[in-house]
């Protein structure tokens, strides 16, 4: 059966059978889309990347081939990459992959990962880049711009709201659409507007009981209608439940193969799916085979001509690059009167710690590489020394008590003396991974016991982390000196922890999250990772140090926060707004001056805060950011723009973004608890007038342009007795006229007499149910 009569004359869609087309959207293999040789269509082949290449070797079309893939540069995990705030390095990386990715026939990678991280327990954070959706959309547009630059399409994931791994094929996110915007579509909204990624990849998980993969608000609504996304969405391996279903939510390309193509021709044949979302699928499927055919060596997708090369050294030393540049430096406090780091390159040195023999560098799960090569911290720390540098392993990585005790006693009696020890520690694999949470934010007891029993026997000791979610330091941190977090810092690690340890390169990074005292502390904690199949978002928009903030809950370590080797000062703070409504924009300019003796960075911090919204507003959130590199005594004055998000909100009855007039504090900073300098602006927003209903109170009714006189001739005197009746104000209109004797037909004509209004209400859900 052909589908000539829903499809244009000459569209390639057109010339298919309703089997082919059926076809098309499901997967060949494991890896490749289906061709259909006979109509001259290729099959493009799609791999993991959002750390490196991870292209299953041999066969790729029985399973997800982890641990069986060709050797490729690992980069740091996101966590490093978001902790930099440095979206042109950001950009070089994506570049780096993309050239990796050509070089093997891949098309597109599925990659980054934009998801909020809702919860430091979610065992795959380490894929995913900040707490924050700003900075999280502005590090993965700099990914999808260096990945597409080079012809390699990007897979923005996941979508939308996959925040646990707990029950991660069932669990239902169960979120307001207020929240749902303001804190996790913004930055997949980001990359999609900006970026024009050739895939969005549909999440595992439910929204509000509906499949991501059937979700037609989230896909067709919100990414397609309201986005302008006219790419391939495609589903996350195995997210797929009914087919013909998935087609109809917006779902193009169901991956792997999934079920039997007979189920689409046949909801076709039975009139439950349209053949004309069908081939809007096809349609979409073929443009993205076209897309990476044009793109592909030598121009097709299966071409063994022109071969690209990839200059491996080159993309080791930019691993490397990204590891120092996102590593945070947490504490560095003097030890006789200067701080401990950076350290000379000679002198007495020991290293305990058998992570520093034995390196974490990745997480585990779909994402893990095989790496090109990878540099031992031990080894790259007795290179760079100038003297001999023992070692102590201290600890066991499986935790073996008795092991661990004895090693331990052995590490403290080493580190007795004038050596300054570097103990490097970290969650073992089987602490965190894709497809399972966390249960607790602390280090391994047998590390905990180490570090304060070397701190006391020696003072000069520097904490090197490798995890990839978050540890709170509580229970060791306190008396050590200096504490170095590299997080997953990829198969350069050794050689960028020398590099920082010693000062030839500089800790660049700044937390991308919020470090809490304790897990008690966490905004989700009490709904993470969800109950019954359902976890609910309690916490609003109130994630990460939104939350700490406005409930001035210290932290730990501030969203934001990050040391160097030099000072810089901020000053000399403008604000210039031009504009309004949603035509604002802001100027933000201030003068950074480097006044320490090093070369370093400075990452200049833009918070806005406007605690005069009728909703609940977070005290200051994110609006813009920039890294500036400075020589000592160097000053740079700095401009950012912001546009009308800044100051916007997610109004949950108009169901948009609104700009509200009033004033609004625009603060900078190093981070979101350490602000230097304020300044308070006033913006002329757009008049809001919320559409009034029977369900309005009488005080809503009172208070509108439009209402109030309205309810003034309808009940005469009564109306502005009834407004300042503290009461009967607050009570719904459409009550008050039924207690009041007020005729149902002329309640209907009054409210239709108030909608005067270009705004429509609607029920504010979220879902696929409307």
């Amino acid at each position: 059966m052909a589908g000539n009569d829903s499809v244009g004359a000459g569209d390639a869609a057109g010339r298919l059978t309703l089997e082919q087309k059926a076809s098309l959207t499901s997967g060949g293999d494991f890896w490749h889309t289906q061709p259909v040789e006979e109509a001259g269509i290729a099959s493009i082949l799609m791999s993991d990347g959002p750390t490196g290449l991870r292209k299953q070797s041999g066969e790729p079309g029985v399973s997800l081939g982890m641990g069986q893939s060709v050797p490729a540069t690992c980069f740091p995990t996101a966590t490093s990459l978001g902790s930099s705030w440095d979206p042109d390095l950001v950009r070089r990386v994506g570049e780096a992959i993309a050239r990796e990715a050509r070089a093997e026939r891949v098309s597109v990678v599925l990659a980054p990962g934009v998801n909020i991280k809702r919860s430091p327990l979610c065992g795959r954070n380490f894929e995913y880049l900040s707490e924050d959706p700003h900075l999280s959309g502005e590090l993965g547009l700099a990914f999808v711009h260096g990945l597409q630059s080079q012809g390699v399409g990007a897979s923005v994931k996941h979508f939308a709201a996959n925040n646990a791994e707990t029950d991660r094929m069932r669990l239902s996110a169960d979120v307001d659409e207020r929240t749902l915007h303001e804190i996790y579509l913004a930055a997949f909204e980001r990359v999609v507007t900006a970026g024009d990624p050739w895939t969005v990849m549909a999440s595992y998980n439910k929204i509000n009981g509906t499949y991501a993969t059937e979700n037609a608000w989230l896909l067709r609504e919100v990414l397609r209608d309201a986005w302008g996304f006219d790419g391939v969405v495609v589903s996350d391996w195995g997210a797929v439940h009914d087919r013909a279903a998935a087609l109809r939510g917006g779902t193009d390309l169901a991956m792997p193969p999934f079920g039997d193509d007979d189920t689409v021709v046949d909801a076709v044949l039975a009139g439950t799916l349209p053949e004309s979302v069908l081939d809007e699928a096809v349609r979409r499927v073929l443009a993205l085979v076209d897309r990476a055919e044009a793109a592909a060596p030598g121009g097709e997708v299966a071409s063994d001509s022109d071969a690209v090369d990839v200059d491996h050294a080159a993309h080791h030393a930019l691993a490397r690059e990204a590891a120092a540049a996102g590593s945070v430096l947490l504490k560095n406090d003097p030890v006789g009167g200067a701080p401990l780091l950076p350290l000379s390159g000679s002198g007495a040195l020991l290293v305990v710690g058998e992570l520093a023999r034995t390196p974490r560098f990745q997480g585990s799960g779909s994402s893990r590489v095989n790496p090109t090569q990878v540099d031992v911290p031990l080894d790259a720390l007795r290179e760079a020394w100038a003297d001999d540098v023992p070692f102590e392993p201290g600890y066991t990585l499986d935790g073996s008590s008795e092991e661990d005790r004895a090693l331990r006693s052995a590490a403290v009696e080493a580190a007795r003396g004038n050596r300054t020890v570097v103990c490097v520690l970290g969650l073992p694999e089987s602490y965190e991974s894709e497809g399972y949470d966390r249960t607790h934010l602390d280090l391994p007891p047998g590390q905990v016991e180490l570090v304060q029993e070397l701190v006391a026997a020696n003072p000069r000791v520097v904490v090197v982390l490798a995890n990839g979610g978050i540890v709170t330091p509580v229970a060791w941190s306190r008396e050590v000196p200096a504490v170095l977090d590299t997080w997953l810092a990829g198969q350069a690690v050794g050689s960028a922890i020398a590099d920082l340890l010693t000062g030839r390169a500089e800790p660049g990074g700044r937390l991308a999250e919020t470090i809490p005292f304790r897990l008690e502390d966490t905004p989700a904690y009490l709904d993470f990772p969800g109950h019954l199949g359902h976890s609910r978002y309690g916490e609003g928009v109130f994630v990460g140090y939104r939350y700490y903030d406005v409930k001035h809950i210290p932290p730990a370590f501030p969203f934001g926060h990050g040391l160097g080797y030099t000072t810089f000062a901020q000053s000399d703070l403008s604000v210039e707004v031009t504009g309004s409504g949603e035509d604002v924009t802001a100027t933000v300019s201030v003068t950074v001056t480097n006044t320490g003796g090093r070369t370093g960075s400075e990452t200049v911090q833009v918070y806005v805060s406007d605690l005069d919204a009728p909703v609940a507003r977070p005290a200051r959130e994110l609006k813009a950011f920039a890294k500036v590199r400075l020589d000592p005594g160097a000053s740079e004055r700095v401009t950012l723009e912001l546009g009308p998000r800044a100051f916007a909100y997610w109004h949950p009855g108009l169901r948009r973004w609104v700009v509200e007039p009033g004033t609004f504090t625009v603060s900078i900073g190093a981070s979101s608890a350490d602000l230097r300098r304020s300044v308070t602006v006033t913006v002329e927003g757009d008049p809001i007038r919320t559409p009034l209903t029977a369900e309005s109170t009488v005080a809503e009714w009172g208070a509108d342009p439009v209402g109030g006189p309205l309810l003034a001739t309808a009940f005469g005197e009564r109306g502005a007795t009834l407004t300042s009746n503290p009461i009967a104000s607050e009570v719904p209109l459409g009550v008050l006229a039924g207690l009041a004797g007020f005729p149902r037909a002329k309640l209907e004509v009054l409210v239709d007499a108030a909608r005067d209004t270009g705004d429509t209400e609607t029920d504010g859900t979220a879902g696929a149910t409307r």
